[in-house]
């Protein structure tokens, strides 16, 4: 990093559809807000920078299922998303959006100067049509079998089953998500990035970086041995940022295309020298994003920036798989997420809790799972147990035994020297790991501070040394209160909002990363103001809520997934007529010896009692039944059930659930009044 002067680090920009949830989290913030606020603990020049991507395909999809415009969905969305991140602590430098006239601006002059070099390929090719709904069909708004693992409901552009990334054409049997009906081919003008024309140049950039990680070179090369096909940047939609050429009505820039040029509109806001970080030599890009956007920012982005010939390409793309959740895959559609905002309201002030437990569990190298249960066991065997208790140790001793002033280092214990030693190696191999995206054993280095700091503590036992030398116990705590300290500066980058508590406890104004180490950090005499408990126990009863609410949600997706019976055959009117269907009463009900599903009904029909064995005993109890009016089938044949005669058939409804229901008049009727 030497070389640099400065890094510019990029977050991918989220569709403003929908909520955050602990995927994005895991997938790309949290590693870059991490890896920002340890550049900025080494006074380096840095600025962080992402937002909502406000076009394509997505957001029309999301407006029309609520029946809005697509700027209030994302005009909704961005404000969501963005006060979700700031209350997470996600330390944006700028939080912009797609939509913005400077963005707009921005990207159409981006098209223009590509346009005007002769870098486009202008192409008339055939694209599904919708003549129903009177527009061409986006991939999204395509549907059909998916031509590699035939599974039904795959995308124009991806099988979410295989993961296969397709093309419309490809799909069998290929239906509209606008009309249901079959689209057509028909012609349309599009300008084409002609990436195979790059192909060199892009795979000497991808060559020129092995340090990448495996998944991301791995997804890249695989791409460029397939060779490289020219790209359409331009799409034929009515949202998103309009082409600036002539006679181009109802087409606009591909959102692929205008996306990432969204990362340089959004430092041009912030900052009127906006160009030194992305067209300067010696500065640094980094892209922190999921999986499912490698090619876009490894290939497609890079081959823009250098078409255009002024932009700098990213020096490394640190991509993380996914984060699941339970053991299924998070997904936005089925609701099947821990979605930020709903953590905040349900674990007020415990940021730090999920920050840790997503960090811990980072899917860096391959895909995650995030269980409610692993993250109360790192709440409570690791936050509350380890660091909690080694920093209520520190200053509740110096609270009792110092009145809460830091004492001096005099004669120490002996063991002061071990302590030294077992810190010596953490700050340059915490450095390393965080240099190097290793987040995850970045964090249990931090946390081997307050490792030491209890190991510490426990074999100098300042509690019973103060009976017989108050200034022996002093120098414990002195080194105890550095350690804190140590802690507060190496676990800044982590859990911010607990270090920031530190950092007023022990009257630290500024962290710096140097500090680590350091033992005169914290001067003799320096008033403590002890932070209290930094983190509380989380009963089994909270983590049961928890779980408990995605259960509900899984139960109610099944039920919303469910299909209805298909149409049994169809039958004359005269084979109707044969059915005679009345209203009774039920007057008596008793379950049936030795059968689980049937009560007997005595049910009045009008004219006398009839015997009705009806398979509802799982759904109701007999003094459920008793009382209610009724439909019932009268003339079928009465056949034996368990021994006992039946004489018809009680009309019943299965809710999606399995449930029951009576069908029942709407007032009541004289018994044995015909339906008809």
């Amino acid at each position: 990093m030497s070389e640099f002067s400065r890094t510019t680090v990029t977050a991918a920009l989220i569709y403003a559809n929908g909520p955050i949830h602990i995927g994005h989290l895991a997938g790309c913030y949290l590693p870059a807000d991490i890896y920002v606020r340890y550049l900025r603990l080494k006074k380096q020049d840095v600025i962080f920078v992402s937002g909502t991507d406000e076009h394509g395909v997505p957001i029309t999809i999301k407006a029309q299922k609520e029946g809005k415009t697509p700027q209030e969905v994302v005009d909704y969305y961005y404000a969501n998303i963005k006060s979700s991140f700031e209350d997470f602590g996600i330390s944006f430098d700028i939080y912009g959006r797609t939509s913005d006239p400077a963005h707009h601006k921005m990207s159409q002059d981006f098209f223009l100067h590509l346009y005007q070099e002769g870098k486009f390929i202008e192409e008339v090719t055939e694209q599904y049509y919708d003549e129903a709904a009177d527009q061409f069909l986006a991939d999204r708004y395509i549907t059909g079998e998916c031509p590699k693992c035939h599974q039904p409901g795959a995308y124009g552009d991806q099988c979410e089953k295989c993961g296969s990334s397709l093309s419309p054409t490809e799909l069998i049997n290929p239906k509209s998500s606008l009309s249901g009906a079959s689209p057509i081919l028909k012609e349309t003008k599009n300008w084409f990035l002609p990436l195979d024309q790059w192909q060199d140049s892009l795979e000497k950039y991808v060559n020129s970086h092995p340090e990448w990680k495996p998944n991301v070179s791995g997804q890249v090369k695989s791409w460029l041995q397939d060779g490289l096909r020219p790209r359409a940047m331009t799409r034929d939609l009515n949202w998103g940022v309009p082409i600036p050429l002539p006679d181009t009505e109802g087409k606009v820039l591909y959102v692929w295309f205008d996306a990432p040029i969204g990362y340089i509109s959004m430092t041009s806001q912030l900052t009127a020298d906006w160009e030194k970080y992305w067209k300067a030599k010696d500065s640094r890009i980094v892209h922190f994003i999921g999986k499912d956007n490698i090619v876009f920012h490894c290939l497609i982005f890079p081959a823009m920036c250098m078409a255009h010939g002024e932009f700098q390409l990213a020096d490394q793309v640190p991509a993380n798989e996914f984060m699941n959740l339970e053991g299924d895959k998070i997904s936005t559609s089925r609701n099947w997420a821990v979605w930020l905002h709903e953590y905040l309201q349900d674990f007020p002030g415990k940021q730090d809790v999920l920050r840790y437990a997503l960090t811990a569990s980072s899917p860096e190298t391959k895909d995650a799972d995030f269980t409610w249960a692993d993250f109360q066991t790192k709440n409570n065997s690791e936050l509350v147990a380890i660091l909690g208790n080694f920093v209520n140790r520190a200053f509740v001793l110096i609270d009792k035994n110092f009145e809460g002033i830091v004492p001096p280092k005099t004669a120490g214990t002996g063991l002061e020297e071990d302590v030294k030693q077992a810190l010596a190696d953490i700050p340059a191999k915490l450095e390393a790991a965080l240099a190097n995206y290793k987040f995850r054993d970045a964090l249990v280095l931090a946390m081997e501070i307050a490792r030491i700091g209890n190991k510490y503590l426990a074999d100098a036992e300042p509690w019973k040394i103060i009976k017989e030398d108050k200034e022996k116990a002093g120098t414990v705590l002195n080194y105890a209160v550095q350690l804190v300290a140590h802690a507060s500066v190496a676990l800044e980058p982590f859990i911010p909002f607990t270090a920031a508590k530190l950092r007023t406890a022990l009257g630290i104004q500024e962290l710096d990363w140097n500090s680590i180490g350091d033992f005169e950090l914290i001067p003799a005499g320096q008033k403590l103001a002890n932070p209290g408990l930094l983190f509380e126990k989380l009963e089994d009863d909270v983590i049961q809520a928890q779980v408990d609410k995605l259960t509900q949600t899984k139960a109610a997706m099944e039920l919303a997934s469910k299909q209805v019976n298909p149409i049994k055959e169809t039958i004359d009117f005269d084979a109707f007529s044969k059915m005679d269907l009345r209203v009774g009463h039920i007057t008596a009900a008793e379950k049936v010896e030795k059968s689980k599903k049937l009560l007997k009904l005595a049910v009045n029909d009008g004219q006398k009692e009839r015997t009705i064995l009806s398979g509802i005993a799982e759904h109701f109890e007999p003094s459920d039944v008793i009382g209610r009016q009724v439909c019932f089938l009268a003339n079928l044949a009465p056949r034996k059930i368990m021994g006992q005669e039946s004489e018809g058939m009680i009309l019943m409804a299965e809710d999606a659930d399995g449930s029951l229901a009576f069908m029942q008049p709407s007032k009541d009727i004289w018994n044995g009044a015909s339906i008809s």
